[in-house]
């Protein structure tokens, strides 16, 4: 049995099985990767909460069109293609098919590239249309640049798409710094524009510069891989040819997961479509909580997930052996995520305008629009380490070879957050007296529900393929205790400070909590703190 259902089994040899250091270290490289990266995007969304603010029709505007790219990248990069190239390409890697990897790769990114002109082409022509869609509360100025904002991203879309082909290459030999780093180029074209003409142009046309931003550092964002690419490759030979049984394979797993993550996208596009109906400022509020909020779930959870992925996928031997590493690799996976993502909940929840405050407010964006930041902050961390969870679970189906499952999970899901989220949303805030821009943090939190509901599903029907799936006893007790333990302390130091710079404050209070954690992490026997630490002092090293 393979993982991958229709890939060849080594003639020789037989598979090498990448050591547990190994995985570690993919983990570490994606993890590494994704932090420069992110901390370039906080970064810029600093950059744009100084010139732009919370409450502008400008931000809002610009937000509701910035996600069209970030849709085809996480449907492309982090879904369809992990899913469905990653296993069937690094397993032809892995047994010597060196030919056929590469006209695997050819093949997928020719008929990558005719689908994605199309629906650039479409998505410019259609933009009116897509802004109708996704952002119903929009009109008269507002939604005209919108429209102009989505216009002049669609083509930056298409590169991202391409970027997340290279994405797939590397991955595949584990080269997984360079392609989670990527994104630092792209992000630094669009620090430099708004630093640039922040200070000279209105809103609504620095909005539309940005935009311009966003594509070029697109461009950059594919410059930076591709020699890299093509190195790995020896030679790129694109074509539309499907008549090999590979690339048949990608494509049977291609729609299965690209619908699979395109319904989670859809989760986050039902969310604007409600914030889209409440005042001014919680489109921009729900934008900048996303982008907190992902933070850990691509740290820690995308990370070991993308590092497990082309591991899972290369696991030989017959059935009762494949499903034994994978269990263990699941297994291993789930804590380590746990160790890093329940701290971040309860910071979001207890400590969320510390956080808020340290990385937005500056300029336009004031303390009391940290406060708000933190109402949806607080919501989203009700379905934070499910969330994480749920993304290793699908990678688990994915290298199986199964991409069917968590597509009918992620449906339950969407429709949850759609029917939850509306009535939280827009009752909500009626029902317990509080003002109607509040709603923002009822989607958040029905958004994590639903978010339970879909890991439990894909966690039950994985422990009916692989064995019960269960973290081992008192462990995540522990690690609930130990952050509440650290939580209160920063309190208590948030409590005594007297009236300071909010990146002062936020190192004051967020770095004990840090420190207490680990610490008594460490104490309670937790094996991921000792880790953890010793990783730190190789690194000091």
């Amino acid at each position: 049995m393979t993982a991958t259902g229709g890939v060849p089994e080594p003639t020789s040899t037989g598979a090498r099985a990448p050591s547990p250091t190994r995985r570690r270290g993919g983990a570490a490289l994606v993890a590494l990767g994704i932090f420069v990266s992110r901390i370039f995007g906080l970064v810029r969304v600093r950059v744009f909460s100084h010139y732009f603010g919370l409450e502008s029709d400008a931000a809002d505007a610009f937000n509701a069109g910035f996600r069209i790219p970030n849709l085809l990248q996480n449907l492309f990069g982090e879904g369809a293609l992990s899913g469905s190239f990653i296993p069937v390409y690094a397993r032809l890697v892995e047994v010597g098919g060196e030919d056929e990897a590469d006209r695997v790769a050819g093949a997928v990114a020719g008929l990558l590239a005719l689908g994605v002109s199309i629906i650039v082409l479409a998505g410019i022509l259609g933009a009116s249309w897509l802004i109708d869609l996704i952002a119903p509360g929009f009109e008269g100025a507002k939604r005209a640049l919108a429209i102009q904002v989505v216009r002049v991203l669609f083509p930056g879309a298409g590169l991202l798409v391409v970027s997340a082909w290279c994405l797939g290459v590397l991955n595949s030999h584990h080269k997984f710094f360079l392609s989670y780093a990527a994104p630092v180029v792209w992000n630094a074209a669009m620090i430099g524009a708004l630093v640039t003409f922040g200070g000279k142009a209105d809103l609504a046309r620095l909005a539309v510069l940005l935009a311009w931003a966003s594509v070029v550092g697109s461009g950059l964002q594919v410059a930076v891989q591709a020699p890299v690419v093509l190195r790995l490759l020896g030679r790129l030979r694109l074509s539309l040819d499907r008549s090999s049984g590979h690339v048949r394979q990608v494509m049977r797993s291609f729609w299965p997961v690209f619908f699979s993550r395109g319904v989670v996208q859809i989760s986050a596009y039902v969310d604007q479509i409600i914030a889209s109906l409440l005042p001014t400022g919680a489109v921009t509020g729900l934008t900048n909580v996303q982008l907190l909020y992902t933070l850990p779930v691509s740290l820690f959870g995308m990370s070991v997930s993308a590092a497990e992925l082309p591991t899972m996928s290369r696991a030989t031997g017959d059935d009762e052996a494949v499903r034994a590493r994978v269990h263990a690799r699941l297994d291993g996976g789930l804590q380590q995520i746990a160790f890093f993502v329940v701290p971040s909940a309860v910071a979001f929840f207890a400590l969320g305008d510390l956080v808020a405050g340290a990385i937005l407010q500056t300029g336009r964006f004031r303390q009391a629009d940290a406060v708000y930041v933190w109402g949806i902050l607080a919501g989203s961390s009700v379905g934070l380490l499910a969330s994480t969870f749920a993304r290793l679970c699908s990678s688990t189906y994915w290298a199986l070879g199964d991409t069917k499952t968590p597509l009918r999970y992620a449906i339950v899901r969407v429709a949850l957050t759609a029917a939850l989220g509306y009535v939280a949303a827009v009752f909500g805030p009626g029902w317990i007296g509080i003002g109607s821009r509040w709603g923002a943090a009822g989607l958040t939190a029905s958004a994590g529900v639903a978010g339970w509901v879909e890991f439990l599903l894909l966690r039950r029907t994985l422990a009916g393929r692989i064995g019960r799936i269960v973290l081992p006893p008192r462990f995540l007790p522990r690690l609930w205790a130990a952050a509440a333990a650290g939580a209160a302390v920063a309190w208590a130091i948030k409590l005594a400070a007297p009236p300071m710079n909010p990146v002062v404050l936020g190192i004051l209070t967020l770095g004990p909590y840090g420190l207490i954690y680990l610490g008594l992490t460490l104490g309670l026997g937790i094996p991921q703190a000792k880790e953890f630490l010793q990783r730190v002092r190789i690194g000091r090293a």
